[in-house]
């Protein structure tokens, strides 16, 4: 069985990725991935020795760039004429294409796989960009719905147009690269009427909502045993459980001043700080020796030995710290992230800062609650209810989906030990 996963964005959307390809060689799988070709991504695959097939530009350099919301259709075009080029010799002998990432990376593998004639799934890392009535869409940036417009309905009714009038023409045009007739609904190609949610149940709970039978599977999360480095294992070993403050992928405006003011919000609290250097290229001023930078670091083994994470909110970082059982404070950049900041502050496991941009004052605050015993009781109570072993159910479900045999098309499957709406 020979499978190929497909994203495009930061390493949130690579990191599950590796987890699943790694479960996958351990059940004798050939897989392979296809990603940006960042430094990072390629190492970290590398490092569980997993084939990258490069796709498009830098994710990171695209992100710090900071690109206006007018070049979105632009970007998008480049970015699947770029999948039609790559991905049909990338997918040459697969069985089944997984595809997850952004609406546009997602439509054009999905493409591909249909002008190849192999099964396909598609695969959310949230369940915001999946239809339900229940909570509103995402808006685009520089497509902001009208305040006036509360009618959840009409609200996805505008977000299918959202993603037309983006997307569709260059979709409609690489489809026709590849031969392949054009499609009217850009979301509803994507997401078909049985999509994948790759997040724990706990975390992201999925209510049944009709005309959409969703898989949830989940999280896709690899086992990392990696040891810390050794002069942050020391820094570690030699006092308190110092808090963390990372923002990963997040390109942050004014990162010196989010900086300083995570400095100073320690100290308020007489704690020393675990700084991730992050995209942002955070960095302590001062050089003072309560405060360490780190780079890459395995979060599974720093999280359980510091006090408090100090995050962006990304569903990967959340899980992680969930996992860990120590309390967060989320500070949302974009995107799902203030889904999730909502998510923790539901579940009593942290905080959900407001606003993207954190003072000395706003983190000395968020602190106060995070760091009170009761939530890191908390944290611990939920921490045993979270599941691991998303990896484990997406793998059976693709490997009986391929043992099934059938015609081309979307891969179907059951729920497993996980609801399914």
């Amino acid at each position: 069985m020979r499978v190929l996963l497909s994203t495009y964005g930061s390493r949130g959307d690579v990191e599950p990725l590796v987890a699943l390809a790694v479960r996958l060689r351990e059940l004798g799988t050939e897989v392979r991935v296809c990603a940006p070709p960042d430094d990072d991504f390629t190492q970290r695959l590398a490092d569980v020795d997993v084939p990258l097939v490069p796709v498009g530009p830098s994710a990171r350099a695209l992100t710090l760039s900071g690109p206006s919301p007018s070049s979105m259709p632009q970007r998008a075009a480049a970015l699947m004429a770029g999948q039609a080029e790559v991905l049909p010799d990338a997918a040459e002998g697969c069985d089944v294409l997984v595809a997850t990432g952004m609406v546009p990376a997602a439509a054009g593998a999905l493409s591909v796989a249909e002008k190849v004639g192999i099964r396909s799934v598609s695969v959310t890392f949230q369940q915001l960009t999946l239809p339900s009535l229940r909570r509103r869409p995402l808006a685009y940036a520089g497509r902001p719905f009208p305040p006036e417009v509360t009618d959840t309905a009409v609200l996805w009714e505008m977000d299918a147009e959202s993603n037309n009038v983006l997307f569709r023409r260059a979709l409609n045009a690489t489809r026709k690269t590849l031969g392949l007739a054009p499609v009217d609904d850009v979301r509803e190609y994507v997401v078909g009427a049985r999509p994948w949610l790759a997040t724990d149940p706990v975390l992201d709970p999925w209510f049944a909502t009709p005309g959409l039978d969703v898989v949830q599977t989940g999280s896709w999360i690899l086992p990392d045993e990696r040891p810390l480095p050794d002069d942050l294992a020391a820094f570690l070993d030699a006092g308190e459980a110092p808090l963390y403050v990372g923002f990963g992928s997040m390109p942050l405006h004014g990162s010196g001043d989010v900086a300083q003011a995570a400095i100073a919000a320690a100290r308020a609290h007489g704690r020393r700080l675990v700084l991730g250097r992050g995209w942002a290229d955070l960095a302590a001023a001062d050089g003072a020796d309560d405060c360490f930078v780190v780079g890459e670091a395995n979060h599974q083994a720093l999280f359980p030995r510091v006090a408090a994470v100090v995050h962006h909110g990304g569903q990967g970082t959340t899980m992680t710290a969930a996992r860990a059982a120590v309390p967060q404070v989320v500070v949302p950049q974009l995107a799902d992230q203030p889904y999730w900041a909502g998510r923790v502050a539901d579940l009593g496991i942290g905080v959900a800062h407001d606003g993207p941009a954190p003072t000395a004052a706003s983190l000395t605050a968020a602190l106060d609650t995070a760091l009170a015993g009761q939530m890191r009781a908390r944290a611990a109570d939920v921490a045993g209810t979270v599941r691991g072993d998303g990896t484990g159910v997406a793998a059976k479900l693709l490997r009986e989906a391929v043992a099934d045999g059938g015609p081309a098309g979307r891969v179907g499957g059951v729920g497993g030990m996980y609801r399914v709406g």
